[in-house]
């Protein structure tokens, strides 16, 4: 896999489409007169003025219009490139239009576009197949929703019902996804709006050695504290009224902090001691984004129950999904599930799932980014650590690591504050955008999550950008 991409194209190459596809004269509905308006214009012009943006304050925004992508790039509506560092939201595990995924699908529509979900369709089949095979232990029944979100709300859901109880534990710094359940579950500040404390959703630390709660000095006396403390929510919140801990396998948006060796083991065997479920949220790690098929899996960890979407089929046709364990799944042999969705295991969907796991193992994309993270990602940025003050920390593993940013690496005082940015990582953003990258940038950090297949020469490029922009944060830490 080094060196070599899907498709490799100089950087200063417009994209693979006729030149007239961005400059087509339209007519304006509603006009008397046929004006010149490019595709991209129009599209712009029309989300303007009728699409409603997600977290975002409607007009204060100035989106940019994608009108291709390919590999780890994508091109702008007036046919600039960019080097795609943030796989989008962390789901193009396998870049952007894979031929042989792209061909699943048209397979796929020209058979059966779509059918409900009582009746049996071979791609449902076999994604889940594949699915099964590789997640850990006992994980062998497949329940799928439209994404990440719903996955953890049925997830949940199943938990309340097998064990009869209510509460859920989730990590402060977490993120879970923007439905009812799921953004309370969340522990970041996307999930105070829509908090009134009665979602059954209770929050504990979870351990993060650079800004421990507990005051540990080293990785063995976080995950000791962070379980100690755990432990005693546990207790003080009456283990016989808790269904399930929730936790990402590594929190991801919330900044990529690797668990240390025996958390997750002690997680497991505090949730057997109480009878509760543990319930593992890979909906950002799974499939190949940490170097293994499952984060969970490589601690050594079966959960009861594990979550996924995103890097199932890359984000091409929305899908998520829940693993099941043996006792869960026997819980509901007589008895009914009380829940599901119209287009659970959507035929396109599932077809684009079979494809792109087929693609993972055949072009080893799960080896290959674990490798980018041994070989490329791990020394390069720590070598750039060395250079730039701004950085406090550099965390990660395979395709997945965050540079913490700080005003003073003594204090470690952040670039930008919990739950905000500020002028630096603006600046930041902006020189890194005007240079040719999408950035994945985050309250105070910038993440390094581009396709998992990125070819070596176009993660060099990206590491460089990123080291040419850190000159901007440390302009802004303290002498």
């Amino acid at each position: 896999m080094k060196d070599q991409a899907l498709t490799e194209k100089p950087l200063d190459v417009r994209p693979p489409f006729p030149d007239s596809l961005a400059r087509t004269p339209m007519s304006i509905a509603g006009s008397q007169q046929v004006a010149t308006e490019s595709v991209a214009q129009r599209a712009y012009r029309l989300d303007r003025e009728h699409v409603f943006h997600s977290w975002s304050a409607q007009d204060t925004l100035d989106p940019m219009v994608i009108t291709q992508a390919e590999g780890s790039s994508v091109w702008d509506g007036d046919g600039r490139k960019y080097l795609d560092f943030s796989s989008q939201l962390v789901n193009t595990n396998i870049g952007h239009q894979h031929p042989r995924v792209i061909a699943a699908i048209q397979e796929q529509a020209a058979r059966l576009c779509t059918i409900a979900p009582q009746y049996v369709n071979e791609a449902r089949s076999e994604a889940a197949r594949l699915i099964a095979e590789r997640t850990p232990g006992d994980l062998n029944r497949v329940f799928f929703t439209n994404g990440g979100a719903d996955a953890n709300e049925h997830a949940v859901r199943m938990a309340r019902l097998v064990t009869g109880r209510y509460k859920v534990l989730t990590t402060y710094r977490s993120y879970h996804g923007g439905t009812a359940t799921a953004v309370n579950m969340t522990g970041d500040p996307r999930r105070w709006p829509s908090d009134l404390g009665t979602s059954g959703t209770l929050h504990f630390w979870g351990p993060f050695l650079y800004r421990s709660a507990f005051h540990a000095q080293s990785q063995e006396e976080e995950c000791a504290r962070a379980l100690e403390h755990l432990e005693q929510v546990l207790t003080f919140e009456g283990p016989d009224t808790i269904a399930a801990v929730v936790l990402e396998s590594i929190p991801g948006t919330a900044g990529v902090m690797v668990p240390p060796p025996g958390y997750m083991r002690g997680v497991r065997e505090l949730c057997d001691r109480f009878g509760i479920m543990m319930i593992a949220d890979e909906v950002m790690t799974g499939f190949g984004r940490t170097g293994a098929w499952f984060a969970i899996g490589e601690a050594g960890v079966v959960p009861d129950l594990l979550t996924f979407a995103k890097g199932v089929n890359s984000g091409y046709v929305p899908l998520g999904g829940v693993a099941i364990n043996r006792e869960i799944a026997s819980y509901f042999g007589k008895r009914p599930y009380p829940g599901g969705l119209t287009y659970s295991g959507h035929p396109l969907a599932t077809a684009a799932a079979v494809a792109t796991i087929n693609v993972m193992e055949d072009e080893g994309i799960v080896e290959n980014a674990r490798r980018l993270g041994e070989e490329i990602f791990g020394p390069r940025l720590r070598a750039i650590a060395e250079r730039h003050p701004s950085v406090g920390e550099v965390r990660g593993t395979g395709a997945m690591w965050a540079l913490e940013l700080v005003r003073d690496p003594a204090t470690r005082e952040p670039l930008a504050p919990y739950g905000g940015t500020s002028p630096a990582m603006a600046e930041l953003t902006v020189f890194l955008k005007a240079e040719g990258m999408l950035p994945f940038t985050n309250f105070n950090r910038i993440h390094v999550v581009p396709p998992c297949n990125i070819s070596d020469t176009d993660a060099a490029e990206g590491l460089r950008l990123i080291d040419t922009a850190l000159d901007i944060a440390d302009r802004y830490v303290s002498a």
